[in-house]
């Protein structure tokens, strides 16, 4: 086991300990830095972004080849960390306490420590790694960001507003798959430059009101579900995968409960969950997003387009396109063009 002591006063110092201890380069460009490991402790990358409101972004997308231990003073440097495990597991704890909590796939979780406390970070080896963390200086994002604290519940305004770092909080929630969804988007920005950035700034903003939702919902005892496990949630997203990447398979909720091996009802709960709509409705909204994209990029014709995304009437397709779009396709074509 590799113990990493953790002494810095921001985000970047973080990174540049953790690559003393562990090896690897650090590139930047436009803001946006990442660290490449390729050696016997790890494999993988992290990146970060540090923006003028007080807030970082974190993504790990890396493979430790040993037990590695982040112990972190936080003496310098104590954010609120919104932490969200895409892929993989680690384990947290405060040094005041015996053990540790676990930081489990698809789970949202919120933590901060008190000044001049410790906390460890636990990573288990040959565990692949896709985590999530946006860390946020109370101080500065108060004045910059946080002017109506009235929509935070009690117990995050009180995080918000330990200015003096006295305590320490932590929530462990339930599974969040529209987290996963939302997450998932940061691979695939591809613009450059900018662009990137504000791409990117936009989705943490995103992500951190999707964590502080859930947390408002369980301070007021809103029920979450519950009745779904997480291999379930893996398999349902998966599914919803499946059927935006071919759009114009003729789907069917008894078809798909037989493929996954759910029954009808888990299926519509957990597609309710993750994209708030019924299996029906999700197939005709990916089914209509991409007949949008082709009326936009291609050289397609309204009737090839119908029968290329699945559906066999031209006039259902143009009045729920015209319900969701406020126009008619070939409106919406021609508005192209001009």
């Amino acid at each position: 086991m590799k113990e990493i002591h953790i002494t810095a006063k921001d985000t970047e110092g973080t990174i540049s300990q953790i690559q003393k201890a562990l090896g690897g380069t650090i590139e930047s460009r436009w803001g946006e830095h990442t660290l490449t490991i390729d050696n016997d402790l790890a494999k993988g990358s992290i990146r970060y972004i540090v923006f003028e409101w007080g807030g970082s972004f974190l993504y790990y997308d890396i493979i430790f080849y040993d037990d590695i231990v982040l112990l972190k003073d936080t003496s310098l440097y104590n954010p609120i960390s919104f932490i969200y495990c895409l892929n993989g597991y680690f384990q947290h704890r405060f040094e005041h306490r015996e053990d540790y909590n676990t930081l489990e796939q698809f789970q949202s979780v919120i933590l901060t420590s008190k000044k001049g406390g410790y906390s460890r970070e636990y990573f288990s080896k040959d565990v692949k790694l896709e985590v999530n963390s946006i860390q946020i200086r109370r101080i500065k994002f108060i004045n910059k960001r946080l002017n109506d604290a009235s929509q935070l519940n009690k117990k995050l305004y009180d995080v918000f507003y330990d200015t003096d770092h006295e305590n320490v909080f932590s929530y462990f929630g339930t599974y969040n798959l529209k987290l996963a969804d939302h997450i998932g988007k940061f691979k695939k920005i591809k613009q450059k430059g900018m662009l990137r950035l504000l791409l990117i700034e936009g989705q943490v903003y995103q992500v951190l009101s999707l964590h502080m939702q859930q947390h408002n919902k369980a301070v007021n005892n809103k029920p979450v579900s519950r009745s779904l496990t997480k291999s379930e949630l893996k398999t349902i997203r998966e599914f919803g995968n499946t059927i935006t990447s071919n759009v114009s398979f003729d789907y069917s909720l008894e078809q798909l409960a037989l493929e996954s091996g759910l029954s009808q009802a888990k299926l519509q709960e957990g597609f309710k969950l993750l994209y708030a709509r019924t299996v029906t409705e999700y197939i005709r909204h990916v089914r209509l997003e991409k007949a949008r994209d082709l009326i936009n990029t291609s050289d397609l014709n309204i009737s090839e387009i119908v029968y290329s995304i699945g559906f066999s009437s031209r006039s259902y397709f143009s009045k729920i396109f015209k319900k969701k779009y406020k126009m008619s396709p070939s409106e919406f074509q021609k508005n192209k063009r001009g």
